[in-house]
């Protein structure tokens, strides 16, 4: 199953950048032997649009023309919060199920559209708090390595 960082803005070069393509190195690396593969980010621009309703539908429209068929997770503060035993598991059963992809988006500065959320498979929050956008990537690059860790029975995960 292919796994994709769908997000809107680009971070630049620097160490959260560094930090960000280490982890995922990693989740590729472990991922392999478990049928996961790809661990890619695509960046798309900001919208230009002067209302953040605008703004927030015309990156959606972007955001669904740039992923590939299958699972879409919406990052989100008003998703559902789950442990990393249970993100692991949750990426098992659709590798299992044979689920093509995995894609992982996260919205612009004014978050995602309404209903680009209301149509994705699973709305997942890392806390209530706001995060700056790139260490949301940081977050989730490290959570699907740790995924990866938790579904090889490797160390890297202690409760």
């Amino acid at each position: 199953m292919r796994i994709l960082i769908a997000a809107v803005g680009r971070m630049k070069r620097g160490p959260e950048r560094d930090l960000m393509a280490r982890y995922l190195e990693r989740a590729s690396a472990s991922g392999k032997p478990l049928a996961l593969t790809g661990f890619e980010v695509v960046e798309l621009p900001e919208s230009r649009q002067s209302a953040s309703s605008a703004r927030k539908a015309e990156e959606a429209r972007a955001l669904r023309d740039s992923l590939p068929a299958g699972i879409v997770v919406a990052l989100d503060e008003r998703g559902r919060s789950i442990d990393s035993d249970a993100f692991a598991g949750q990426l098992g059963r659709w590798r299992d199920d044979g689920r093509p992809a995995a894609s992982f988006v996260i919205g612009g500065a004014d978050g995602l559209d309404a209903d680009f959320v209301g149509s994705a498979d699973l709305v997942l929050s890392f806390s209530p708090l706001t995060w700056p956008h790139q260490l949301v990537r940081i977050m989730l690059a490290e959570q699907l390595y740790r995924a990866t860790t938790i579904l090889s029975g490797h160390p890297y995960h202690r409760e």
